[in-house]
């Protein structure tokens, strides 16, 4: 009689209800290793001991991510304003030189006058000149604004200043021209 009884209707409902849930029960093991693997998965991400799901992590990492965004952001001004503030000092400074070396009084005794040119970047600046002689020494400064001075130039100044202007670009090599002549210092 049970042989009779999985050949009818009854019978073959009971077959499909309990193939179906075979397979209802072996996709639920399938699905509780999945989420065994996703939970390991993210302990690693959330650390052990955390009880907080994966969502609200992420929400915690974004508004790191800003605040860190923003407190570069901060920094990155404060480096710019001191940036500028450098650049500007640096506008100022000593940046092109050169030098002269003369004989001021024709006496053969090697060159020992020298005029200095320092200018900075806007050709403003300082020439020195320094006159030797055999008893004495003499120095003349004169300033320089951007180019121009209200003094004249010697020959050897005006030389000094135009080596300096050239070497600008090439950050001042030390120009050494010779000139003979008496001193025509224009003061």
């Amino acid at each position: 009689m049970a042989a009779a009884s999985l050949t009818d209707t009854q019978g073959i409902l009971a077959i499909a209800a309990l193939a179906v849930a075979s397979c209802a029960v072996i996709c639920c093991a399938v699905l509780a290793r999945s989420l065994r693997r996703l939970r390991s998965d993210q302990r690693l991400v959330l650390g052990d001991g955390s009880k907080r799901d994966l969502i609200a992590h992420g929400a915690t990492l974004q508004q790191a991510f800003e605040e860190l965004q923003e407190y570069v952001g901060e920094v990155a001004s404060r480096l710019d304003e001191r940036l500028e503030g450098a650049e500007s000092a640096l506008a100022g400074a000593i940046t092109r030189r050169a030098l002269v070396r003369y004989d001021a009084y024709n006496e053969l005794s090697g060159q020992q006058s020298v005029s200095i040119a320092l200018l900075d970047d806007h050709g403003s600046g300082v020439v020195l000149s320094c006159i030797h002689h055999r008893e004495q020494a003499r120095v003349y400064a004169k300033l320089l604004h951007q180019g121009r001075s209200e003094l004249t130039f010697s020959p050897e100044e005006q030389e000094a200043v135009r080596e300096a202007l050239a070497d600008g670009a090439s950050g001042g090599r030390a120009a050494v021209a010779s000139t003979s002549g008496p001193d025509e210092l224009g003061d």
